[in-house]
């Protein structure tokens, strides 16, 4: 009976600690929320109040901060669109094409690219960007369309590790017995590996997806801003003069560029946790 108490109260404990963590990573989305329907004025000076009476601004900071400047909002959400659907699927058919080549060859090479691969998850992206944006700046990579490119480079370090543990936990047998059908090495990836792949597939593009959409510092340093905005560049933008903001307006954008991160995640939430546990049976 003691043992079975305490591990009631350790439970209970447990849950208390679990909540007031949900709590605080939930509070700057419940924050933004409120504040989106604020005047601007009370942003500042009621941050966490409820948007009633005098405070209420209804939709106009959505109004305001879409139409905003010179630049068309709606062209920002192309672009985010464009770049997030390209890297992700760019990301996905590079990685797991290398970390099915790096799983199978037992080469001194593989191994040590492999190992680069995971090292390139503790580098920071601060060390390298100067460099980058200079030389994304000579290769032509500031656009939409190749900016792809300079995302495989960082998001292939996740997928690799990712994608090699999993397909270790594949028995060989199954390929052999593609190629003695006739498969080669392309037909046995495409039509016997990769749907073997789809719970780490799935788990690896949610988490690329999210982070390309989220991101700022790389687009800002590689794209042309005067052609191409992604939604988090224009949420930057929202300056008036002397560097003033409109923080309902920055508000609102900033509730529109997560809503539909945070239905995505919520949707797909349980693929992360398959793929990742099918990612981590063998290393």
């Amino acid at each position: 009976m003691n043992s079975l108490a305490a591990e009631r109260r350790g439970k209970a404990v447990l849950t208390a600690v679990l909540s007031v963590i949900c709590v605080i990573y939930v509070l700057p989305v419940v924050a933004v929320l409120i504040n989106s329907f604020k005047l601007n004025t009370f942003v500042k000076t009621d941050t966490f109040a409820l948007p009633t009476g005098e405070m209420w601004a209804g939709v106009d900071n959505f109004v305001k901060g879409m139409t905003f400047g010179n630049y068309p909002f709606w062209n920002s959400v192309k672009y985010s669109v464009v770049i997030t659907i390209l890297s992700t699927a760019l990301i996905l058919i590079g990685t797991s094409m290398a970390a099915w080549y790096i799983a199978r060859v037992d080469s001194p090479f593989c191994k040590a690219l492999y190992f680069l691969c995971v090292f390139s998850m503790v580098v920071p992206f601060q060390m390298v960007m100067f460099t980058l944006s200079n030389t994304a700046d000579q290769l032509k990579l500031n656009t939409p369309w190749t900016i792809p490119v300079v995302y495989l480079g960082f998001g292939a370090g996740l997928a690799i590790f990712m994608f090699v543990g999993f397909v270790k936990s594949i028995p060989l047998e199954i390929e052999e017995a593609a190629a003695i059908d006739g498969c080669g090495p392309v037909r046995t990836f495409f039509m016997v590996v990769v749907p073997m792949l789809k719970p780490t597939m799935i788990s690896v593009g949610i988490l690329e997806i999210m982070w390309v959409w989220n991101d700022y510092l790389l687009p800002y340093l590689v794209l042309d801003l005067e052609k191409y905005r992604t939604i988090t560049i224009h949420i930057q933008y929202l300056k008036g003069s002397y560097g003033t903001v409109d923080l309902g307006a920055t508000m609102a954008l900033i509730l529109l560029a997560i809503i539909p991160v945070i239905i995505f995640y919520l949707t797909c939430q349980k693929h992360i946790i398959k793929g990742v546990a099918a990612g981590a049976v063998k290393g």
